[in-house]
């Protein structure tokens, strides 16, 4: 059992994908500030949130509505990833790997709902 959610290598992946979403979307034109920039940094740091959140609940059927909601913005931010290969404004291999990275995350995230429910 972890003593901090920094601990936990789930919430280590979501904060590095999220890192990276951040340093990708900084060459974004200007425009999209408030639009594609903001929907896609939002909903990458929304994996970790939630992960963290799960990590702060005391009762097992709230942790895994929180690791649910994880999973949501995990499929969100791929789903904003695509968006932006779609219209030139990322590269398809940059984009393949972070979904790769998120397709991981997704999968480790059933282990641990897997695992709650089991309890």
């Amino acid at each position: 059992m972890y003593k901090s959610f920094k601990k936990m290598p789930i919430w280590q992946e979501a904060m590095d994908i999220a890192e990276e979403i951040f340093k990708l979307t900084e060459g974004l034109p200007r425009k999209e500030d408030y639009g594609f920039t903001s929907q896609i940094r939002r909903s990458a740091l929304s994996i970790s949130a939630n992960i963290t959140e799960a990590f702060g609940r005391p009762h097992t059927s709230d942790k895994i509505n929180f690791y649910y909601f994880a999973r949501g913005s995990v499929t969100e931010t791929q789903s904003h990833l695509e968006y932006g290969r779609r219209v030139g404004y990322l590269q398809p291999d940059i984009v393949r790997a972070l979904d790769g990275k998120l397709e991981k995350l997704y999968n480790d995230l059933n282990k641990v709902i897997v695992t709650l429910k089991d309890r």
